[in-house]
């Protein structure tokens, strides 16, 4: 009986457990979720804060990992590491991948590349040629490529890479296709796609922030993590040839205001576009020299409308506004170059503006008035009601409300309009004293 009893005890166990097992062997494991982050075009502000709000928000929904997608031709030292220090800071595990095929980790990127905890290319795509440019005196940048080169050997020793290569891609500018990067140790992993990216990283332990992680990501869901509006608006605005146009236009909108005030519309414009090519400019690699000519180029302009110098002080602007656009921009970005088309063109359209648009301007600021009650200024007419002071004036065939200059004027008398205030006008006795001017009844003074 006891051994029945158990018999019939354990079975009931087995039965009313069996269906649990059953439903946690069937219930699927949860799909790994990968957050990609796109680190493409110029490396900047805005793309910088861009990867650094990917990581938190894949830190925020407990992200099996971080694919920070390299495509660039490099940019601003400044926001590489920051980009950097947010990957090195993560406690999401973070593979950097050069992609798709085609795709180029250059300069700047190079860096980043380097200081990921993974680093992987597809085939058909290259790193390197990451020496800092400028126009600095020799001095100064023998500094900072000694300080470049340091930086990204360190990064790469960190990781366990080449350190060597790293530096010499940095002093001697190299760079190398996948494959090449593959034998030199300068990546970890080729892979085309992200999900063979994905298949081969199965069960690899990655070094974060917050300790190595052993990742699962074979079969990993992508969730692209998009740029805002602002920061689509704004990366797509740092343009060396858009801060050119709207620092030179916004300067010659405020002069315009400043030299024919009363419009307003083109020094409110003139104000917006200045503000904003100063915050653009503040993204990229400006050189001082050629703000300074360009503003030479504009005080030029304006000496050749105040002094006869016989198109002197023009061409002088011309050769001034042409040469501050060439050097508006040091190398330090690629491509961080006005278009020399650009420029000769925006030269001659301002130099033609000031010429002949705000000359006529200022030519027309001092003719006399042709237009409106201030035409009437000097002309005579009579009067139709008693100015006491206040009254009516017939003058330019048209009747307007008056006020005497001084006394009072009675009908019929002739005047001479004085001045204009708002839609009234103001009137002197024409041929005696004001008070003393004799009634003439229904008499009319043409």
């Amino acid at each position: 009986m006891r051994r029945t009893a158990l018999a019939l005890a354990a079975s009931a166990v087995v039965a009313t457990s069996l269906p649990g097992v059953l439903a946690r062997a069937q219930t699927p494991t949860r799909r790994p979720v990968v957050y990609e982050v796109a680190q493409t075009g110029t490396v900047d502000p805005l793309s910088a804060h861009h990867t650094q709000r990917g990581l938190r928000i894949a830190d925020a929904a407990d992200a099996a990992a971080v694919l920070v997608r390299i495509d660039t031709p490099g940019g601003l030292d400044s926001s590489m590491r920051e980009i950097i220090k947010s990957v090195l800071a993560s406690p999401v595990p973070v593979v950097c991948w050069v992609g798709p095929p085609g795709a180029r980790a250059a300069s700047a990127g190079a860096f980043i590349l380097t200081g990921c905890p993974v680093a992987a290319m597809a085939p058909g795509t290259n790193v390197g040629a990451a020496h800092p440019v400028g126009f600095s005196g020799e001095v100064m940048a023998e500094k900072i490529t000694n300080d470049a080169a340091a930086y990204i050997r360190s990064l790469a020793e960190r990781w366990g890479r080449n350190p060597d290569w790293a530096e010499k891609a940095v002093r001697d500018s190299v760079s190398v296709s996948a494959q090449e990067a593959l034998k030199l140790h300068a990546i970890d992993v080729i892979a085309p796609t992200r999900a063979s990216l994905f298949a081969s990283l199965e069960g690899r332990s990655i070094r974060t922030a917050a300790g190595d992680v052993t990742v699962h990501l074979a079969g990993a869901s992508v969730v692209v993590v998009r740029p805002t509006i602002g920061e689509s608006l704004l990366h797509g605005l740092v343009d060396p040839n858009i801060a050119f146009l709207f620092f030179v236009f916004g300067i010659a909108g405020i002069v315009f205001e400043v030299l024919h005030p009363g419009i307003n519309i083109p020094g409110v414009i003139g104000i917006v576009l200045l503000i904003t090519s100063f915050v653009i400019l503040g993204m990229l690699p400006v050189n001082i020299g050629g703000l300074i000519l360009i503003a030479a180029a504009i005080v030029f302009f304006i000496i050749d409308l105040k002094v006869a110098g016989h198109g002197v002080p023009t061409a002088a602007g011309i050769i001034s506004l042409v040469f501050g656009g060439l050097f508006l921009f040091d190398a330090a970005i690629p491509n961080a170059r006005v278009s020399r088309a650009l420029i000769v063109g925006v030269a001659l359209a301002i130099a033609g503006f000031f010429s002949f648009a705000l000359r006529a301007a200022l030519r027309a600021r001092h003719e006399p008035v042709t237009a409106g009650p201030e035409r009437l200024v000097g002309t005579e007419g009579v009067v139709e009601r008693d100015l006491d002071p206040a009254g009516l004036v017939r003058a330019g065939g048209e009747s307007w409300s008056a006020t005497s200059a001084r006394g009072s004027i009675v009908a019929g008398s002739a005047v001479r309009v004085t001045a204009v205030r708002g839609v009234s006008l103001e009137v002197e006795l024409l041929g005696g004293d004001a008070g003393q001017s004799a009634r003439h009844e229904g008499t009319e003074v043409s």
